[in-house]
């Protein structure tokens, strides 16, 4: 299987970098692991909903040029289904079963996905009404991927 991870926005503190490295590694040994990072958009705090909406469709358009053909894409949105470890953990093993073995999830940038990304997803999912970090969040990310791998192969890291 191969994961791909698309997300806006470099990683600049060294420990979140050393953590996503790590869960790589770890991710290794169950699947094909690679990400992109798409260059983020400028974005002041005074922009106006409109130049926010542009700035997310510049981004989006980066976002979509990235996706692998054939790829599940799923885009991780506030306002998408929140699911558990084991539910995602099941998701992965039945996109496989069914003949899948490329998925892609999107981390947007700090104003979130364009409407063109979130049409193109074939599921959205929310980690939590809550708002994370970024760079922050692909560390998250990466080890929930992790962790529904070793559940899927019945290791004892989730207990």
């Amino acid at each position: 299987m191969k994961i791909t991870v698309i997300s806006v926005g470099k990683i600049k503190e060294k420990f979140y970098s050393e953590a996503i490295n790590e869960y790589a590694k770890r991710l290794s040994k169950f699947c094909k692991f690679t990400e992109e990072t798409i260059q983020d958009e400028r974005a002041d705090e005074n922009f106006s909903d409109s130049e926010i909406e542009q700035v997310k469709i510049k981004e989006g358009l980066k976002i979509l040029a990235k996706i692998p053909k054939n790829s599940y894409v799923i885009a991780l949105d506030v306002k998408g289904t929140i699911i558990s470890s084991e539910d995602l953990a099941q998701k992965i093993n039945q996109l496989g079963i069914d003949g899948t073995s490329d998925i892609t999830f999107i981390i947007g940038g700090s104003n979130g996905l364009s409407n063109e990304v979130l049409t193109a997803a074939n599921f959205k999912l929310s980690f939590s009404k809550m708002t994370f970090p970024h760079q922050l969040f692909k560390v998250i990310l990466l080890e929930q991927i992790y962790r529904a791998f070793k559940i899927n192969s019945g290791e004892a890291y989730h207990k």
